[in-house]
């Protein structure tokens, strides 16, 4: 039987304290080697106490002193990253480590230097939030035409790289515009993108869910930038 690949699995996290243990368990369990890099962004909620008391031999902490937001928080774990292909993994359990196995294939077999799991591919998700999804929509939609790319979803929180690409891209947005950053730049590059569907249990705005239409209208603003400035 061959060995199981080895992947790193960036995981920033900001005030999860009720399901951070519980995704880096299903990460480690997910089927693969995997290399676990958790970057704590300054939670305030018992995160970072919890991270500080939780110990494995595949689990790597990082901890920043203020907030810096989530871009900053994955450059960081790339950083880190030893593997030859990293995932972004969200700490929120909206998103399935099991997907791994089918976002990995593409990557394996050198058709892809980078892989979105799409939401709205047709995986099995969780019903709500019209708006939310909306918004989701009409940023791709901008972004694909400042690309001139067919992406169904370039807001997910589940992407994959293969590190040896991901390492030559420079990257800087600290907060969430670093979903449009990294997929305009990955474009620029002439990165060979691909998207699977992955499955989607979304969290309500009372259940935790931290972003809004403000985000939404700072990401069409940065798909703008990255593509035309920066």
């Amino acid at each position: 039987m061959a060995d199981p690949v080895k992947i790193s699995v960036v995981i920033p996290v900001y005030n999860e304290v009720k399901t951070i243990g519980e995704v880096i368990n299903r990460v480690l369990n997910c089927g693969f080697d995997s290399e676990v890099i958790v970057v704590d962004d300054a939670s305030t909620d018992g995160t970072r106490e919890f991270l500080q008391n939780f110990h494995h031999a595949n689990v790597k902490v990082f901890y920043h002193s203020k907030n810096r937001g989530k871009g900053a928080a994955l450059r960081m774990g790339f950083a880190a990253a030893s593997n030859p292909y990293v995932f972004v993994q969200d700490a929120d359990l909206e998103y399935d480590p099991n997907d791994y196995q089918a976002m990995i294939k593409p990557l394996l077999d050198g058709r892809a230097d980078m892989v979105y799991g799409s939401r709205f591919l047709g995986g099995p998700h969780r019903v709500l939030l019209y708006w939310h999804y909306f918004g989701n929509r009409l940023i791709t939609l901008v972004c694909n035409l400042m690309s001139d790319m067919n992406l169904s979803d370039m807001e997910t929180g589940m992407k994959a790289f293969a590190r040896d690409k991901l390492i030559q891209l420079r990257l800087n947005a600290n907060r969430f515009t670093f979903e449009p950053e990294i997929t305009i730049k990955a474009s620029r590059a002439r990165w060979r993108i691909y998207e699977v569907p992955v499955s989607y249990s979304g969290r309500t705005y009372e259940e935790g869910k931290k972003i809004g239409w403000r985000d939404a209208i700072t990401a069409i603003c940065a798909i703008v930038y990255y593509r035309f400035v920066d």
